[in-house]
């Protein structure tokens, strides 16, 4: 129990970090300017965190989990603190980066560290302990970040990590001591990881730059997008040479499995875009404190939480997992498009409605994208399934944030820019506490201006998000691994299941046990 105090707070440390900082982005951006980075305080933490989780995994095999566990909660924590004391913009993105490096070492080490010291048979009632750390950070996270915003300045969201991390750091390092010490002789596929981090950075600065900071067809955009395939490219080469994959590729033969992974990556986009970027409109526009504008998100928190576990709790009986795909997806398209059609006028209890089928969507893909990418791979695999799917989710929040970013400040700077204001001094250095010292007509122009930017990101989003209806569509229902025929074989010896086919012959609570094991 001592061991698990470590990992749940480390839980809570990857976890919060994003639902913090968000209710304080206007501030930060009014107090060190940068409008046009705006989504790269977000973009930079889960671009690295993304980048480095199957490298923390590889590392932990190597030389230890439980030394790779105590190195990352130590780089997180120097990272939080960087944070706290950036001067500028361009030091808060790199000190977020650095952060989130670690951020990856701490999933990866919860759930390497879970598989070691509990067995199978007992697993679940304590990844229900772990599962109680999402509510606390999608709930308790933005009024934390909220409060100390009103209340303190915006640098303790960086350092209200450091108390935790120190606990965790400590409860850890005499708690995790009969972890193994790793493997001698096995290599990191170093080649794989480089280009992994390569093309995803070229991709993500491709979506973030194109068509604000440079035109689509300048020399720097068209110079990504070369980076991007070319390193893409290399990336699949070496990955299906190398003895030991930073991601197997194995996994992608399945057409549900691919699918799981486009459904992962929607639902990332819209969860991260809407986090982001409705705490513009509900502190400039509707007028909230930060710490209201943390309350006013909680009914898409709520309603994702308790769909996904509701929905969890009927697929684990039924074994039917398209309806909620396609009712997600739906609903998640209906939820942004409503968002789209705000105005300076809409009141915080309308934008609550519209929280609503958003978060009920996003409740029904987050789970099942991912029982769906378990299910899809044979048992062997199953580790590298989550590992990919997770990543998917993860690159569509990147991606997410960094295009609708861009979508938002060109939007915001070029209305303010139409109506005669002073487009880039009033967007960069404004805050809400700012605004509020503004004349009734110069207020009313920037809350149009963030208005009509809020408005563009979330009609762009909708659409990318209506594409998900399409996707889900054409998942194929095929039995989950113990229902019936769904479960695939135990033995490692027996042929894998074709593409496209996830099911097997013999079901029974050993499959269900080996099933669990592998996926942690």
């Amino acid at each position: 129990m001592a061991a698990m105090v470590a990992l749940l707070i480390a839980m809570l440390l990857a976890m919060l970090d994003n639902t913090i900082v968000a209710p304080a982005l206007p501030t930060i951006v009014g107090d060190l300017g940068g409008l046009e980075h705006l989504s790269w305080v977000t973009t930079g933490y889960i671009l690295a965190s993304t980048a480095a989780t199957p490298i923390w995994g590889k590392l932990g095999d190597l030389y230890g989990r439980r030394r790779t566990f105590l190195a990352s909660i130590a780089l997180f924590l120097v990272g939080s603190a960087l944070c706290g004391m950036a001067q500028n913009f361009g030091e808060l993105v790199g000190f977020r980066a650095l952060q989130g490096l670690g951020a990856g070492g701490l999933m990866v080490g919860v759930l390497s560290g879970v598989a070691e010291i509990v067995p199978p048979r007992d697993r679940s009632k304590y990844q229900g302990v772990m599962m109680a750390a999402m509510p606390v950070a999608m709930i308790g996270g933005p009024l934390v970040g909220g409060f100390i915003t009103d209340n303190l300045s915006w640098r303790w969201a960086f350092y209200v990590n450091l108390p935790l991390g120190v606990i965790a750091l400590a409860v850890a390092w005499f708690t995790l001591r009969t972890l193994p010490k790793g493997v001698a002789g096995g290599r990191v596929d170093w080649w794989g990881a480089a280009l992994l981090t390569t093309w995803i950075t070229a991709l993500v600065l491709l979506t973030s730059w194109g068509g604000g900071q440079y035109a689509w067809l300048s020399a720097p955009i068209i110079g990504l997008a070369v980076l991007t395939v070319a390193a893409f490219a290399a990336f699949v080469l070496v990955e299906r040479r190398a003895a030991s994959p930073i991601m197997p590729l194995s996994v992608f033969r399945s057409r549900n499995f691919s699918l799981a992974g486009a459904l992962a990556f929607l639902s990332g986009f819209a969860m991260f875009g809407a986090v982001t970027f409705l705490p513009q409109f509900q502190q400039f526009v509707q007028g909230a404190s930060a710490t209201n504008s943390g309350l006013l998100l909680m009914p898409m928190m709520i309603a994702a939480m308790v769909v996904s576990i509701a929905g969890g709790t009927v697929i684990s009986r039924t074994g039917r997992y398209k309806t909620f795909l396609v009712a997600g997806a739906a609903l998640m398209a209906v939820g942004l498009g409503l968002f789209a059609t705000m105005d300076t006028s809409t009141s915080p209890l309308v934008s609550g409605l519209f929280m609503v089928p958003l978060g009920v969507g996003l409740g029904c893909l987050m789970q099942t994208t991912t029982l769906l990418a378990q299910s899809s791979a044979p048992l062997r695999d199953v580790g590298a399934a989550t590992g990919a799917s997770t990543f998917l989710r993860n690159m569509g929040g990147s991606i997410g944030v960094s295009v609708l970013g861009s979508v938002y400040a060109s939007a915001l700077t070029s209305k303010l820019g139409a109506a005669g204001g002073d487009a880039g001094g009033s967007a960069q250095s404004m805050t809400p506490q700012a605004l509020q010292k503004l004349p009734a007509a110069a207020q009313h122009l920037f809350a149009s201006a963030v208005t009509h930017g809020v408005v563009e990101v979330f009609a762009v989003a909708a659409i990318v998000a209506a594409c998900g209806v399409a996707v889900a569509l054409l998942v194929k229902q095929l039995p989950l691994r113990g229902f019936g025929g769904g479960a695939t074989k135990v033995s490692s010896s027996e042929p894998e299941p074709e593409s496209g086919s996830e099911s097997g012959s013999e079901p029974g609570a050993r499959v269900v046990e080996v099933a669990e094991e592998a996926t942690v």
